[in-house]
């Protein structure tokens, strides 16, 4: 089954879209199949914002929205991830009632795989990657 609508060439809902920053290894995940899309001058936050004024998440699963969680030295050390706040306010504005999904940076890696596209950015937030479910654009919008 395609993951392009070809009547209106949107991402389907439920794939995934991974918006990866500076760190992330974009180039060797999109080896695995996802779409590399470059917007290497923009932050996360800058795309999410515009992002999900036209990409609704998928309100069928119980988070729609997933990180990178922080591997067990950071944790050790107790590593403030300031963007992930930044993402969970856009996300609210945007409609979200759900928390940030923490994934385990492998785990994390391999969703990205299997993602309908990677967004490789210039952010240089540490732990700035972040992983969005898409929902179902209604009817009156495609029109």
């Amino acid at each position: 089954m395609s993951r392009v609508d070809p009547a209106t060439r949107l991402i389907i809902a439920g794939d995934n879209k991974v918006l990866a920053d500076a760190n992330f290894p974009a180039s060797s995940i999109c080896a695995c199949g996802p779409k590399e899309i470059r917007a290497d001058g923009l932050g996360i936050s800058q795309l999410l914002e515009a992002i999900l004024k036209l990409l609704p998440l998928d309100t069928y699963v119980d988070r729609p929205a997933a990180v990178m969680d922080l591997v067990d030295s950071d944790r050790q050390r107790c590593l403030a991830v300031p963007v992930w706040d930044t993402y969970a306010q856009l996300l609210s504005r945007a409609g979200s009632q759900s928390s940030l999904e923490k994934m385990e940076r492998f785990n994390f890696y391999e969703r990205a795989k299997k993602a309908y596209a990677v967004v490789a950015t210039g952010e240089t937030a540490l732990y700035g990657n972040l992983i969005l479910k898409k929902g179902v654009i209604p009817a009156e919008m495609l029109q």
